[in-house]
């Protein structure tokens, strides 16, 4: 049985498509069609279906696809093992939060492809929730991500890159004297509370008896803080790291004493065999991080 057909099934089957999975993974979709074929006779049945648009798993295609993940991680880790140089072999499978794409990764990204340029990293940008499923499945090798609101399982590495405490977001022109006031009377955009860092928002103003005149409710640092300059409103945000210029037409306010901040880290499974690509990526942070950005 090939590998590569499990791959590829596996593929088909997360993203609902043979032409989708053919673009991830960069083959034509009559390759793929193909694979399928061959890997349905080596089974021995059915193992896709057609549901009106999408391609589904047969009844065994879904009895088979948790065991094929199974076995592409042990030739994942197989591979790693047998690597002849100091690490084990590549690609380093990294995910990120969009933030974290925006502001931490990229310099990190610099100072790995320096320091280990035989070594590729495959990017998978995600929400915070989804990057540490991903890594508990061993599906990733480290993630940059937010801290949950819980306790992280004991077989999880976790490594503080930095805190970000909440800061109220407003137009540059904007008059600030009591920062809580502003929210509450202002037009505010409020982040997505589905995301730890909106809900540790949200659960700050009502402890605080703020209820803000919620205009928009959206997900995406960059789209809210996009929103506020142009007006729309404030908002209340962790203080995000940016790269290149900021944007003057925003000003970040620091709130009253107390106020909570979500911790950005990396996690990733101590007992992988690829645990040493996490922590090659880990040592690279003191020379690779950039500084932590000031209120203004």
């Amino acid at each position: 049985m090939d590998s590569r057909f499990l791959q590829s099934f596996v593929t088909v089957v997360d993203f609902g498509s043979i032409a989708d999975a053919a673009r991830r993974l960069d083959l034509p979709a009559t390759t793929v069609a193909q694979q399928m074929r061959a890997l349905e006779a080596d089974i021995g049945g059915k193992l896709l279906k057609r549901a009106g648009r999408t391609v589904q798993p047969t009844v065994l295609g879904s009895r088979i696809v948790d065991q094929a993940r199974e076995v592409l991680r042990g030739v994942r880790d197989l591979r790693s093992a047998a690597s002849d140089t100091e690490l084990p072999a590549g690609p380093l499978r990294l995910g990120a939060t969009p933030t974290a794409l925006m502001g931490l990764a990229p310099p990190l990204l610099r100072r790995w492809m320096r320091t280990y340029p035989d070594i590729q990293i495959y990017i998978e940008p995600g929400t915070s929730t989804l990057l540490l499923d991903r890594v508990m499945a061993g599906e990733l090798d480290v993630a940059i991500l937010v801290h949950p609101a819980f306790a992280l399982h004991k077989t999880c590495e976790w490594r503080l890159l930095r805190e970000e405490p909440l800061v109220l977001l407003t137009p540059q022109r904007m008059r600030v004297d009591d920062p809580l006031m502003t929210a509450a009377r202002e037009p505010f955009i409020l982040y997505d509370r589905k995301v730890m860092a909106g809900k540790l928002a949200d659960d700050y103003l009502r402890k605080q008896g703020i209820k803000p005149k919620v205009r928009f409710e959206l997900d995406g640092i960059e789209h809210i803080a996009q929103l506020v300059a142009e007006g729309f409103g404030v908002s209340v945000l962790p203080d995000w790291p940016q790269l290149g210029q900021a944007d003057t037409r925003v000003r970040r306010w620091p709130l009253p004493a107390g106020a909570p901040a979500r911790q950005v880290g990396m996690a990733w499974l101590r007992s992988s065999p690829r645990s040493p690509l996490a922590g090659a990526l880990h040592a690279l942070v003191d020379a690779a991080e950039p500084a932590n950005l000031p209120i203004r």
